[in-house]
């Protein structure tokens, strides 16, 4: 991760490394162990009695970011508002990026080169297009061209496809477009929350904050025909019902 502080709405994955009577404190797993605070109230709907009927030290688990102020180091979680499917989705997704790091080393090996020399020269540019490393690689293997389609040139290319191709045997085709989204209303937030939950009903449907007004869409199915037919209506209804709200939508296929 080269972000150092989470974003508001963003899921994280994190630790649990202490339990009190009024929250629980989680290390946060992708930021480099900061720590995440989850107010009891944030712990499940309704009246916690027990908390540690819901967490647990060294527990695993999803959290939402409710507010982050980097100034004081403190990052606020909220632990009921992921629902089941977000946190499968995150937990397989922290899953791939850990075996995308290891697969990364590797790459770094057969070239001879420093493993954070490999990310300066082309690891951040994959990610920053392809939204994850593992997705760079998921796409490498599913297309050996597709980085050079993509405009990725260098000695590196070929043994990223190499590496690829020996370790990821993807079940699905995953694909992401790009929402920008603007609106003047006093409560633009909430209607871009509730128009961006209303195409995540869908499990093959999946919505990313990237940093305002960019929200990105991820898409998997069986193929690219049905994952672009999936991605694209999604985006023409996020953009339908927004314009009935007063806002302004605009739906990129790369960012």
């Amino acid at each position: 991760m080269r972000k150092e502080w989470p974003e508001v709405g963003e899921l994280v994955i994190g630790t649990v490394t202490s339990v009190k009577d009024y929250g629980a404190f989680v290390s946060l797993d992708e930021y480099n162990g900061k720590v995440g605070f989850i107010h009891v109230r944030e712990i499940a709907t309704g009246w916690v009695k027990y908390i540690r009927d819901y967490v647990r030290e060294g527990q695993k688990i999803v959290c939402k970011v409710l507010h982050v102020k980097p100034e004081r180091g403190h990052i606020e979680l909220s632990l009921k508002r992921v629902n089941e499917h977000q946190r499968r989705e995150k937990i397989q997704e922290w899953k791939n990026e850990k075996k995308a790091q290891k697969l990364f080393e590797i790459v770094a090996q057969r070239l001879g080169k420093d493993v954070q020399q490999c990310y300066e020269e082309f690891g951040y540019d994959l990610m920053d297009h392809y939204g994850t490393l593992f997705a760079a690689f998921e796409e490498a293997a599913i297309n050996e061209d597709a980085l050079k389609e993509d405009g990725f040139t260098g000695d590196w290319v070929d043994v990223f496809i190499e590496v690829a191709k020996e370790n990821i045997m993807p079940p699905f085709v995953r694909i992401s477009g790009y929402l920008e989204m603007r609106t003047d209303a006093p409560d633009g937030i909430d209607h871009i929350k509730s128009v961006l939950q209303s195409i995540e009903e869908e499990d093959k449907v999946v919505v990313t904050y990237v940093g305002a007004p960019r929200y990105r869409i991820n898409v998997k199915a069986e193929n690219y025909k049905v994952a672009e037919e999936i991605l694209q209506n999604a985006a023409d209804k996020v953009i339908k019902e927004f314009q009935k709200l007063g806002g302004e939508a605009e739906f990129h296929r790369r960012l």
